[in-house]
């Protein structure tokens, strides 16, 4: 049993201190299950003068006083607690599922890892079905919108990140529910994370050709990012794309047959000769396409440094290559029915993005044109 000093933002600048007991206990006077105490007791976070710093540093100590006599208390078992042997771990269960996805290479196996790894650093390693309740949901919700990422620019999660991985942690609550290893089902009745339109930047022809002709650092990197924009291919697909999945027919007409990482689906892309040439020597059937490509920030880096080398302004990382393919076949006329199926989209919903893009370019356009009165 551990019993840890928290603290919780209220208004006016200061914080409660509360006590967080782990597993949950039960409440001496209601005699229900708990994992806080509130001691009404604060701090501000902002002290002006003297006496506020000793308001502080007295306010700290009685709190953590309290805290220890808890702990001392629920040791000794006069204090509530619950008896955890019935109940088994969700924490294990829900690694068993990343694992699960990871095995099968399902297109979100990263994902379910991620928001493992997000869920045992807001639980801190433990947590059991019988803790799990609307309340911890809504602050592991909080805890994604507002937690810092793993990598190594401690950056804020995205907001359709955190609503992403929030969704991967309902599915794990509903299959748990569907185990019946949970009573109720909380995912169900989940308040889920709003999605926010972001902007999807992407390249014109004009700096399409400009990059073409513009030398980079990695020269394999920028035939895939250029194959990407020619294709629409995720980068996912792109760095597994192997020498079987590019085929020729008895007219010479190139495509690739390949299975989509991320939704599992089969495609048939037919491609052109200027495409093809991207690829170079044709190598074995089983050897890669594109050689030496590893997703990271470097690699980021590298494509930002080939767009500056060409006098493009815009922010560009690889997927933008996937979002100018579909932003390109739109402004020439072709269906959005078209390019759904040639992305791979399962609903179009999901391509109708672009056709907000093109249609807001076109309008720019239209004001271009102005009469001088």
């Amino acid at each position: 049993m551990k019993v840890k000093l928290r603290t919780k933002k209220m208004s006016g600048e200061r914080h409660s201190l509360y006590l967080d007991f782990y597993p949950a206990i039960n409440d001496p006077e209601t005699g229900k299950e708990t994992r806080r105490e509130f001691l009404k007791l604060y701090i501000l976070d902002k002290p002006k003068n003297p006496f506020e710093k000793k308001h502080n540093k007295e306010t700290q100590d009685l709190a953590e006083n309290i805290r220890a006599k808890r702990q001392l208390d629920i040791q000794a078992g006069d204090y509530g607690f619950l008896n955890r042997k019935e109940s088994k771990d969700f924490l294990e269960f829900f690694k068993d599922l990343a694992d699960k996805h990871k095995a099968e290479g399902k297109g979100d196996k990263n994902n379910w890892t991620s928001v493992y790894n997000y869920f045992y650093q807001f639980t801190e390693g433990r947590c059991y079905f019988d803790e799990i309740d609307d309340a911890l949901c809504n602050r592991f919700r909080e805890h994604l919108q507002t937690v810092k990422t793993f990598r190594q620019t401690k950056s804020k999660l995205t907001n359709n990140s955190a609503r992403g991985y929030f969704t991967i942690f309902g599915r794990a609550l509903k299959m748990a529910y569907d185990a019946k290893l949970l009573s109720e089902d909380i995912a169900g009745r989940m308040k889920r994370i709003s999605k926010v339109e972001t902007q999807k930047e992407f390249l014109s022809m004009e700096e399409l050709n400009k990059l073409a002709i513009t030398e980079c650092d990695l020269p394999e990197l920028k035939n895939a990012a250029l194959f990407s924009a020619l294709t629409g291919l995720r980068y996912s697909d792109v760095e597994k794309l192997t020498w079987r999945e590019i085929v020729e027919n008895d007219k010479g007409v190139y495509s690739i047959r390949f299975i989509q990482k991320k939704t599992r689906g089969v495609e048939t892309m037919p491609i052109s000769k200027d495409t093809f040439d991207l690829l170079g020597k044709r190598g074995k059937p089983e050897e890669k396409v594109f050689k030496g490509l590893l997703y990271s920030s470097w690699q980021n880096m590298k494509i930002q440094q080939w767009v500056m080398r060409a006098g493009i302004s815009k922010n560009i990382t690889f997927h933008c290559f996937r979002h100018t393919f579909a932003t390109l076949l739109l402004t020439s006329g072709t269906s959005l029915y078209t390019v759904s199926k040639m992305l791979g989209h399962t609903n179009l919903a999901s391509t109708q993005v672009y056709a907000k893009i093109v249609d807001e370019t076109k309008r720019e356009a239209s004001e271009q044109i102005k009469l001088k009165r």
